[in-house]
């Protein structure tokens, strides 16, 4: 331990800490841009310069460690007029265009010119002129508003581990961008959106897909059918500054129907599907010595595009299985629509996801049927609390109420889908019913849960042991891939999801910096679980009838035909593009 005086505060610091460190330890606040927890600093931005005793310039405190002895000015006039400098010159190089601006009100540049009094423009100069990239069917690119802090390239490279974009030229020239500055759709990208949430501005934002949801809403041809992901309702209530850990589904239903939709489910219904069909694939798989082992997960289509991409040569070990909004929208178009004498073609599904890359899935050709995508439109949480502020629907102040059905029931295995290892969690319960006939008396697979890049754990279903593992973001999957390719994996089933935490961390989420939120999220859905009447998939009463009523059974040529889907070798079609 050192010991320094920061602010005339004596602190106690581990040798090492940086100086940013040890002055949030002691609840002193230091702005910054480039800075990113658990990452090696860059000290690049320079807005946390502080002021530090017998050294003639300021310092970077992101990247300058404690000493003995250390005397520190976090807040002296010097300190506060670099500070101010460099925010001034930040925003002469931006548009200036924040009353338009998607990031209006939740935005750093903005919040830091507010927080050092910025009122004139001092300095003017060229600035920089880019074309924003539209060429994604999830995002959109806009490098005029990048500030260069260079977070959306270190969580991309580091981890991510994808590497679509990255810094090239030099000096004012300076730009992020992708290989030959392509579009991100001819890009490594994966689509996840985690960029856009460690983005400061509005330099990289989801496409939004508003005005197509708002014009099928008002025609009255149209049977508008919403459905929400577990993870929404889970964070959602943190725009409205409700307590962290809010379970805010009743007031989304309620919210959903006063915008106009005509029939709101539930996307933890299909989850239930999906479990009820993976399930069965794998036990398939299992017991007929397939040699198409390890199985992967499929509910997450960043992932699915991710090995696409890079390891076509392993398609055939992925689920077939769609992902549970995909089943909702393909039943809603098909069991739905003929139980209620409804033309398919009429039906217009909209998603409310906390993911940016399923904006990406509901266009794909293999997710159609006669013409007519399952899903019609995506939009993120982010996305529907700007339609609820458009529509003038106070959130806070909105009655609970429940989802429609018959396609709005569902159980606690369904919940977890939201996070890192739900999903496996989920299909273990019904796999060891379908091999064993009995219920598991433990329904929490503790060794699955958490934060850890990849947690393993195993079952016994009557003398069948099973080796399992949940990779948690996309960072961490190419260890086990080169297992599969070089025959020495153990593992016989694994879920992959694309983002760190899951779905309850997805692109489309509330932009936050604090990872304690995700925590709480995470919270808010194992509780629903814990609580739910019923806990495992298959008994879920409206999925037994939809088997009884349409689909016959699960893995049946029925469910084949709705609820199961192709892949393409996308790192292919990706050189062919860019040749």
């Amino acid at each position: 331990m050192v010991q320094l005086t920061i602010n005339n505060i004596k602190v106690n610091a581990e040798k090492g800490m940086t100086i940013l460190d040890a002055a949030k330890s002691v609840g002193i606040s230091v702005p910054t841009l480039c800075h990113m927890k658990d990452l090696t600093p860059t000290g690049a931005c320079r807005i946390c310069v502080v002021e530090v005793e017998g050294m003639r310039g300021l310092i970077p405190s992101c990247a300058y460690p404690v000493s003995e002895g250390m005397v520190v000015d976090t807040n002296s006039s010097r300190v506060r007029r670099a500070r101010k400098t460099i925010v001034e010159l930040l925003i002469e190089n931006h548009p200036q265009d924040c009353l338009v601006c998607v990031r209006n009100k939740n935005c750093e540049l903005q919040d830091l010119s507010e927080q050092y009094g910025v009122r004139e423009h001092r300095y003017q100069g060229e600035t920089k002129q880019h074309a924003i990239d539209v060429s994604s069917a999830s995002m959109e690119r806009d490098p005029a508003k990048c500030i260069l802090c260079g977070r959306c390239v270190r969580t991309c490279n580091e981890i991510q581990k994808i590497g679509a974009i990255d810094f090239t030229m030099r000096g004012f020239s300076t730009i992020v961008t992708t290989p030959f500055n392509k579009g991100l759709n001819v890009s490594d990208c994966i689509l996840c959106g985690q960029c856009i949430l460690v983005c400061p501005t509005a330099a990289l934002r989801e496409k939004s897909a508003l005005k197509d949801v708002a014009y099928a809403i008002q025609d009255k041809k149209k049977f508008v059918i919403a459905q929400v992901a577990p993870a929404v309702r889970a964070s959602i209530g943190e725009e409205y500054h409700l307590p962290l850990g809010t379970n805010a589904t009743g007031q989304l239903v309620t919210g959903l129907r006063r915008l106009g939709f005509d029939k709101v489910f539930d996307t933890n219904f299909a989850a239930d599907l999906t479990i009820m069909e993976e399930a069965t694939e794998f036990i398939s798989r299992k017991t007929k010595g397939d040699k198409k082992l390890p199985m992967f997960t499929s509910c997450c289509p960043g992932w699915v595009k991710y090995i696409e991409q890079n390891k076509p040569n392993l398609l055939e070990h992925v689920s077939s299985c769609k992902s549970p909004h995909e089943m909702l929208g393909a039943v809603s178009k098909t069991y739905y629509a003929k139980k209620m004498g409804l033309d398919p073609k009429d039906i217009f599904v909209v998603s409310i996801m906390p993911c940016t890359v399923k904006k990406f899935e509901s266009v794909r050709p293999e997710l159609a049927e006669e013409h007519m995508q399952d899903v019609d439109a995506v939009l993120t949480t982010r996305e529907l609390v700007r339609f609820f502020k458009m529509a003038g629907i106070d959130f806070n102040d909105l009655p609970e109420d429940k989802f429609d059905n018959p396609l709005g029931d569902s159980t606690g295995a369904a919940a977890i889908f939201g996070t890192s290892g739900g999903v496996m969690e989920a299909a273990l319960r019904t796999a060891y019913w379908q091999i064993t006939g009995n219920h598991l008396d433990k329904l929490e697979f503790e060794d699955i849960r958490g934060f850890a890049g990849v947690k393993e754990t195993s079952l016994n279903l009557k003398g069948i042991e099973l080796n399992i593992a949940v990779v948690n973001g996309i960072g961490n999957v190419g260890p086990l891939l080169e297992e599969i390719e070089n025959g020495t994996s153990k593992y016989d089933f694994i879920e992959v999801m694309a983002c760190p935490g899951g779905c309850i961390n997805g692109g489309g989420q509330p932009i936050h910096s604090k990872p304690e939120k995700v925590a709480k999220r995470v919270k808010v859905l194992y509780e629903i679980d814990t609580h739910a009447s019923t806990r495992r998939s298959y008994e879920n009463e409206a999925v037994k009838t939809v088997y009884k009523e349409f689909l016959g059974e699960p893995n049946s040529h029925k469910s084949h035909e709705i609820l199961h889907t192709t892949y393409i070798d996308r790192k292919k079609l990706l050189k062919e593009k860019i040749g």
